[in-house]
């Protein structure tokens, strides 16, 4: 396993600890909660000589992310070295029919693919939540509740970055997180929602209950990049809103 240097990546080395706890525990361990098989991460010397003080290793970290997107015979013949964070991201969004263009950059294709289960979660949503929601999104009052409009909210909310899209981000993450892992991220449990945002959390876990449902991600290295890639977005928004000083939340 080798890092293929990846500016996608590299924000990764601006986490803490606790932030990337998930992350290597999603790419060492399956559902049941054994040590992958297929995973390299646990035997290299920065993981053996730092664990669990993960910002030490974080570009091994990233070349696994990188690994579990290639195939075994590519993996080979590139030296050990995956293939690039976006590649794999794009992967997961065709697997998951998510709309986007690729000429995007890595960070609209995550909110693209955040996006699309928002709007199926808005879908099936009752009347009652989703005019709770489009309040709590201040959608203005003449635009109807539809599922376009709520979402076209969110996309905005998405462009102006803050707290209320690491909000939106955190809840779908956590879901699709849990749904392949079999438990939510710790990163949530410590954070602060909204009550009328947590409305999403039942209706988002519908969404991705009938994904899984429609495709075929058992015995594959989607089980590995589907909630790596959704965990990766939220670590992308929470440096994000670091910076913009909501250092409360972690």
């Amino acid at each position: 396993m080798a890092y293929l240097k990846d500016a996608d990546l590299e924000f990764l080395s601006k986490c803490s600890d606790k932030d990337l706890n998930d992350l290597v525990y999603c790419l060492t361990h399956g559902k049941d909660g054994q040590l992958r098989l297929t995973q390299e991460l646990t035997d290299t010397q920065k993981y053996k000589q730092y664990y669990p003080k993960h910002s030490m290793y974080w570009q091994e970290i990233a070349g696994e992310i990188q690994c579990f997107g290639a195939n075994t015979f590519m993996t080979i013949l590139r030296g050990g070295q995956g293939v690039p964070y976006k590649e794999i991201l794009c992967d997961v969004c065709n697997k998951l029919k998510v709309p986007y263009d690729s000429q995007d950059s890595t960070e609209d294709i995550e909110q693209a693919l955040i996006l699309k289960f928002l709007a199926d979660t808005i879908n099936e949503m009752p009347e009652g939540d989703r005019k709770k929601l489009v309040a709590e999104l201040k959608i203005p009052k003449s635009s109807s509740a539809s599922t376009r409009a709520v979402v076209s909210a969110a996309r905005m909310i998405f462009k102006q970055g803050g707290f209320q899209s690491y909000q939106i981000t955190m809840i779908v993450a956590n879901m699709a997180y849990k749904s392949v892992m079999g438990r939510g991220l710790s990163l949530v449990a410590n954070s602060t929602i909204t009550k009328t945002m947590s409305i999403l959390a039942g209706p988002v876990g519908w969404a991705f209950t009938t994904t899984w449902a429609m495709i075929d991600i058992s015995g594959s290295a989607y089980r590995v990049t589907v909630p790596a890639v959704f965990e990766i977005a939220l670590l992308r928004q929470a440096v994000k809103n670091k910076k913009k000083r909501f250092f409360g939340l972690f």
